[in-house]
């Protein structure tokens, strides 16, 4: 498969690391003008000396007043992955009204204030285009001691259908993927623990985490004319988690206000 986004423009936020800076790099591989959007200025930085051809802005996305002004002179778009998001612990009787708008202003308001700004100019211009939504396996079944979390990745599973179904007569697709535990920094600081990191794999069949770069090649896929007829999907990346409903482990060590886009 030869994927090639030449004359293309794309927006990827949460670029600074993680899956969002392995989907920067694939984009500018393939040849589209890259936007990286990401709150820390350091990281554009890093970024930018090894893709120089990036264009970098600095937002934090949990101000929504914010965005617009950020955006306002990206010029037109025709792939955007919404990837930014954060993931917090909270169980049931721990789960705070600062802890829900903390993460639902993230995980679900940015996304729908971003791709609101960026489909009407695709529908402006007549050209179509394609949005992936960076979600959740956990949206897709309960996880324990993470209810937050696991709603407003559901949230956002059902913000990519609706968007889908409204887009659609555009010719905008819109998809979300669902990705396991991702071999971010912080997750493999989180699954040091030889027994955390058992418990984490003992429900994927495959018998591992996911690396950084399957997840971004799924995004790379959804952006490209390969999946031309794919739109309103969520698509796990779980190595067969999702099937495996009788074996779901407790996550039993907590961590909370850090930010990992591909729990």
């Amino acid at each position: 498969m030869n994927v090639r986004f030449d004359g293309k423009r794309a927006l990827v936020t949460g670029a600074g690391k993680g899956i969002g800076r392995a989907t920067v790099k694939k984009l500018v591989e393939y040849g589209a003008e890259t936007i990286a959007v990401t709150r820390t200025q350091s990281d554009l930085d890093s970024l930018k000396q090894e893709c120089p051809s990036i264009i970098p802005i600095q937002c934090d996305l949990s101000d929504a007043d914010s965005i617009p002004n950020a955006l306002k002179d990206c010029g037109p778009i025709d792939l955007l992955v919404n990837n930014a998001g954060l993931a917090m612990g909270s169980p049931f009787f721990q789960a705070t009204a600062t802890d829900f708008d903390k993460l639902m202003a993230i995980n679900v308001k940015a996304p729908i204030l971003i791709s609101q700004i960026i489909a009407e100019g695709m529908i402006e211009r007549k050209t179509g285009g394609s949005i992936v939504n960076v979600s959740s396996i956990a949206s897709l079944r309960g996880m324990q001691n993470y209810l937050i979390y696991a709603a407003s990745k559901a949230a956002l599973d059902s913000v990519t259908r609706t968007m889908s179904l409204e887009l659609g007569p555009h010719n905008i697709r819109v998809n979300s993927v669902n990705p396991t535990y991702t071999a971010t920094e912080k997750v493999k600081a989180y699954l040091s623990d030889p027994a955390i990191a058992k418990q984490a794999t003992s429900a994927i069949p495959l018998g591992r985490i996911a690396e950084i770069s399957e997840v971004a090649s799924v995004i790379v896929y959804l952006l490209s004319d390969f999946s031309s007829m794919v739109s309103g999907s969520c698509i796990p990346i779980d190595g067969g988690s999702a099937a495996n409903i009788a074996n779901i482990p407790e996550v039993y060590e907590l961590q909370r206000l850090i930010e990992i886009p591909g729990l």
